[in-house]
């Protein structure tokens, strides 16, 4: 059974950092794109990042840019996303993906609805 598990949420003051972990499980993430997304209350599920199957592509959102970094462990069969200068609008919850790969681009995959696995997410509050 395919599974993407997230974890390294929690409670962080603006201008702290917390590291996301996402760990697969029943498939490899060999022939996956990685992507993170993020879910405010009463908002919709927003891209945040990507990294292409080799790592060696990434894509950003514009509002994490710079702050944010998305990297994966193929061997381990993990990816991160280590965020930096948070602030109280990153303030969600963080939903890992999987989407199959025909290419070694991130752009590609910043649509939702081309995801093929997700995550139960795990929840980053930025507050003081």
């Amino acid at each position: 059974q395919p599974q993407l598990v997230e974890s390294g949420g929690g409670l962080v003051q603006p201008g702290g950092s917390l590291r996301l972990s996402c760990a697969a499980s029943g498939f490899t993430l060999d022939y996956y794109v990685i992507a993170w997304f993020r879910q405010a209350p009463g908002k919709e599920r927003d891209f945040v990042a990507a990294i292409s199957v080799s790592g060696s592509n990434t894509h950003y959102a514009d509002s994490v840019k710079g702050r944010f970094t998305i990297s994966r462990d193929n061997a381990k069969n993990m990816a991160y996303l280590q965020m930096n200068s948070l602030k109280p609008e990153d303030t969600a919850v963080y939903y890992c993906a999987a989407d199959l790969a025909y290419n070694d681009y991130a752009h590609t995959s910043s649509d939702r609805r081309t995801m093929d696995y997700w995550g139960k997410g795990t929840l980053v509050t930025v507050s003081s």
